[in-house]
């Protein structure tokens, strides 16, 4: 079965983590966010993963390769310009040979998930569906457009961000779609269609259902605050992985070639050649990057500092993202969300706080920020 993996978005949510790389290839503990969806996949018997592309395809190709690594094929077709979910999948059918096939999968690139397709395909066959919705239950409806079934699971309709008085519903899409091919027929050739907004409302009452998974792990990575949930999750076990198989008596995965003379706490994630100094500690829900260095005295806790960073004498990063190559200074605090960006330095004494970010390349003087 053939899947369209829809990653043609700039990431701008996420910036500045995605400011020089597409998402799908940023790190999220020790892969490409993306490899846990093709691994997934693969794990439902999809032998073909067909990538819909925009930002930065070349990079996506360098880091993802062939999809031998993930048990898969991976074919790249790069949009010319932005054509909508719905766009997107029209035009991927049209440059593949054969087309998509008469059934196939349309995903979400930005979701962590560990949903059972291979029941949602089922329910599609018994519905004798044109497509099938994957569904989860959320505890704040408000923040989310909502999906109304009907009667054996059809789709009734849709509710947009509601507000308390209007909800009778708490699922929402979840961005994984078992489609049968005339629903292409339904999207307009080179032009920008949103699947979302033209042609699931086409469908209702015309072969639209779906398919509620209760108690299946869901996380749409779109914000820092959101990627470092997942981080953690992946490292406690609450999705499916492999990460936590990794994980010593302590909760400790250690690269090769790692020095720590300080403290480590689990689950924590260490790459390759990571220098903890003495009287350094490292907390739980942490993931260090290849490389990183976290220096004396220097406390790091339910964060990620990816690979070649610095974290200097005497600074707290907690719940703060630390992107490639960046350096921070001797006592500084970067706490509450914020994200320093690639190559960022930031001389001593700064205080980022409250989702606070520095974009790539920027450098500080000391005392320069108390956000």
């Amino acid at each position: 079965m053939r899947a369209v993996v829809l990653v043609g978005g700039e990431g701008t949510r996420l910036r500045p983590l995605t400011s020089t790389v597409p998402k799908p290839v940023v790190t999220l503990v020790d892969r490409p966010f993306l490899a846990y969806m093709l691994e997934w996949l693969a794990r439902h018997g999809v032998d073909e993963v067909v990538l819909a592309c925009g930002f930065l395809p070349t990079k996506l190709r360098d880091a993802l390769g062939d999809g031998s690594r993930y048990g898969l094929h991976l074919t790249y077709v790069e949009e010319p310009e932005p054509r909508g979910t719905g766009g997107a999948v029209r035009f991927a059918d049209e440059q593949l040979d054969g087309g998509l096939g008469e059934r196939f999968l349309v995903l979400n690139g930005d979701v962590l998930t560990d949903l059972d397709l291979g029941a949602q395909i089922a329910r599609h066959d018994e519905a004798g569906a044109r497509g099938t919705l994957a569904l989860v239950p959320v505890e704040d409806p408000t923040a989310y457009g909502l999906v109304r079934l009907g009667a054996g699971g059809a789709v009734a309709g849709f509710l947009e961000k509601p507000k308390i008085e209007e909800i009778d519903t708490n699922l929402i899409s979840a961005g994984a779609y078992v489609l049968e091919r005339d629903v292409l027929d339904l999207i307009p050739p080179d032009r920008n269609v949103s699947i979302e907004r033209e042609v699931w409302p086409a469908l209702v009452g015309a072969g639209l259902h779906g398919h509620a998974h209760e108690g299946a792990y869901w996380l749409d990575i779109g914000t820092p605050d959101r990627y470092l949930q997942g981080s953690s999750d992946i490292l406690a076990g609450n999705v499916r992985s492999g990460v936590t198989e990794r994980l010593d008596a302590h909760g400790i995965a250690r690269g090769g070639d790692c020095v720590v003379d300080g403290h480590l706490h689990g689950p924590t994630l260490l790459g390759d050649g990571v220098h903890i100094a003495e009287g350094a500690v490292v907390g739980a829900h942490t993931v260090l990057g290849d490389r990183v260095r976290i220096e004396p005295g220097a406390t790091v806790t339910a964060a990620v500092v990816l690979e070649d960073a610095v974290i200097g004498r005497g600074s707290t990063v907690r719940e703060a993202i630390v992107a490639p190559g960046a350096r921070i200074g001797a006592d500084c605090t970067v706490t509450g969300g914020a994200v320093v960006g690639p190559g960022v330095v930031l001389g001593a004494g700064n205080v980022l706080d409250r989702g606070a970010r520095v974009f790539p390349g920027v450098r500080l003087p000391d005392g320069a920020l108390a956000f």
